[in-house]
């Protein structure tokens, strides 16, 4: 964006200057007074992206987007290269109530991503190899090849049907909203696989489903206990929780949508039942938190404060068409300003939100909205992404991990 405003200004300038020579002006004090009030002005406009401070042009940024995008509310958080960190939320939570840093959103499949790393975090402890079968640990399912790894679990590589493509699940969670259901009652809805495990790519929040299962095998307890033992506690994620089994806190921004009922409403839908789709989706969704906890989140985890460097490794081996590791994804650079970028994306009841590491500039970036909107969050991160690695370019720094 500063770039592009910079070369169009530059050549501004030569054509005025071009134009001001064959000017007929008798005196050449004036001439000289108009060449530089031209020089001035250019220079002033080349320079208001990049002179005015940084956080202020990452505010309009979200400003600009809720407008253009006609979002409702946005929370955004970033770790920059020094140190620092940068905090901005605009917009409003419902009635009056302007967004805040500490409202917590659904982050949707981005818990693939703490799922996987809680899954490493077992192999390096010696509980569970990434090429133990399913077999190993759960019982044999229909529709489920038991050969299929933990490996391509966590990369979808195994040919998992998605049993979101059921529409019998929807008819079922909208019928039952109230009713938890168990991992076993959702996988009678799956279809035969896609392919064969190991032979192709798919995402399918099947088989985090299956891999959540497998760490309560392992580990004896609940997907939300180790998750506050191991991630919440250490990092200082105070507000973070895991909503199928914890209790919600208060300071939960509202959401807003139709509630999948597919009729055309926008309305407020934080408290209406929730406790079908969150079970439906129990290991590939669920988790709470705050823009900053996100951003923490994902700085750690590319500091090697999670993971050691060769769980890291693991995590980042693409599948065959380059974008897709153990629970993360690697983002296209038309999204990324050219820059390559690791993270996840994640919707649920009302929200989208992004996690975002750029390794050459050492930036971890959290964006949340509280609408399901991927235009709005898409635009609104891709100008956060564009300011902040045009502002630290000259701080690049070739791999960064």
């Amino acid at each position: 964006m500063c770039r592009s405003i910079s070369v169009l200004i530059k050549l501004g300038n030569s054509s005025a200057i071009e134009q001001l020579s064959h000017l007929q002006i008798r005196e050449p004090t004036v001439k000289q007074h108009i060449l530089l009030f031209i020089l001035v002005l250019c220079h002033s406009l080349s320079c208001s992206q990049s002179d005015r401070p940084l956080p202020q042009q990452l505010q309009e940024a979200l400003d600009n987007g809720l407008r253009k995008h006609d979002g409702i509310g946005v929370s955004a958080a970033a770790f920059l290269p020094d140190g620092n960190l940068w905090l901005g939320v605009s917009g409003k939570s419902h009635d009056t109530v302007a967004m805040r840093p500490d409202m917590l959103f659904a982050i949707g499949s981005i818990t693939k991503n703490f799922v996987a790393a809680l899954t490493l975090q077992l192999v390096e402890e010696g509980k569970l190899s990434l090429d133990d079968a399913l077999h190993t640990w759960l019982p044999r399912y229909p529709k489920v090849d038991s050969t299929i790894t933990v490996r391509q679990l966590l990369n979808h590589t195994s040919g998992l049907y998605m049993f979101w493509q059921n529409q019998s699940i929807w008819d079922d969670l909208k019928k039952y909203r109230a009713k938890v259901f168990t991992p076993e009652e959702v996988l009678v809805y799956l279809k035969d696989p896609y392919f064969a495990p190991g032979k192709g790519h798919r995402y399918s929040n099947t088989n985090y489903l299956l891999m959540a299962t497998i760490i309560t095998k392992v580990t004896g307890s609940t997907l939300s206990a180790e998750l506050r033992k191991r991630f919440w506690k250490s990092l200082d994620l105070k507000s973070a929780f895991f909503y199928l089994e914890e209790k919600s806190p208060d300071n939960l921004a509202h959401v807003w949508g139709d509630n999948f009922d597919n009729d055309g409403s926008f309305r407020d839908i934080t408290f209406l039942p929730r406790l079908s789709h969150e079970s439906i989706t129990y290991g590939s969704a669920g988790i709470f938190m705050t823009a900053e906890e996100l951003a923490r989140w994902t700085h750690a985890l590319f500091q090697k404060q999670v993971l050691k460097q060769s769980s890291l490794t693991e995590m980042l081996k693409f599948d065959g068409e380059g974008y897709y590791g153990l629970g993360i994804g690697r983002f296209k650079s038309s999204f990324t300003n050219s820059e390559t970028a690791y993270g996840h994306g994640g919707g649920n009841i009302g929200t989208t939100a992004y996690m975002i590491h750029l390794p050459d500039f050492r930036i971890s970036l959290a964006v949340m909205i509280n609408t399901f909107d991927d235009k709005c969050l898409r635009g609104i991160t891709e100008d956060l992404i564009e300011i902040l690695t045009d502002h630290f370019a000259s701080q690049k720094i070739k791999g960064g991990i």
